[in-house]
Parts: structure tokens; C-alpha cells; sequence
């Protein structure tokens, strides 16, 4: 068996053990769509900001209501920058 070939059954043992736990995180993003339609403040608990970077080119709104739905919101949406304004100043 060629080197090449046994460094590339390792790797792959290597990451068949580690698929289930990255080490860096997740490096995709985590909005596949967003929705832009007012969800009324009152239904949500809590909301994610996660900026742009090697995981993401684009910056994600995470919304979980209190039923513990998550819901992804379009950052470019009005309201949603009006709660990114109030989560900042606070």
C-alpha cells in the first residue's frame, strides 16, 4: 500500500471520529432563509446576533420565541434593525 493512499485512510478514520464535534465550530451558516414579516416583540425570548465571519459572509439575526422556536431574521428588515439598535444600546 502507497504512502499516500495510508495518510489518506487515516485522515479519513480521523474524520469519521470527529464529524459529530468540530473544532472550530460550525463554519456554514446557520440561516438558510430569513423572514422579514413582524414578529411581535412579545412572542420573542430571546435574540442571537452573530456577525459576519469565516462561517458566514453575511451577518444572522436568531430569534427563539417563547414556544422555543428559532426563527432567523432578515437583518436588513426595519424592525429587525431597530432591535439590533435597542440590543446594542443596551
Amino acid at each position: 500500500m502507497s504512502p499516500h493512499l495510508s495518510l489518506l485512510l487515516l485522515l479519513a478514520a480521523c474524520a469519521a471520529l470527529c464529524r459529530g464535534a468540530p473544532l472550530a465550530g460550525e463554519l456554514r451558516c446557520r440561516c438558510v432563509h430569513a423572514v422579514t414579516e413582524v414578529i411581535p416583540p412579545r412572542r420573542l425570548a430571546r435574540v442571537e446576533l452573530v456577525p459576519e465571519g469565516p462561517h458566514c459572509a453575511v451577518p444572522e439575526v436568531i430569534a427563539t420565541t417563547k414556544q422555543g422556536q428559532m426563527i432567523c431574521l432578515n437583518p436588513s428588515a426595519p424592525w429587525v434593525q431597530l432591535i439590533i439598535t435597542k440590543i446594542l444600546n443596551s
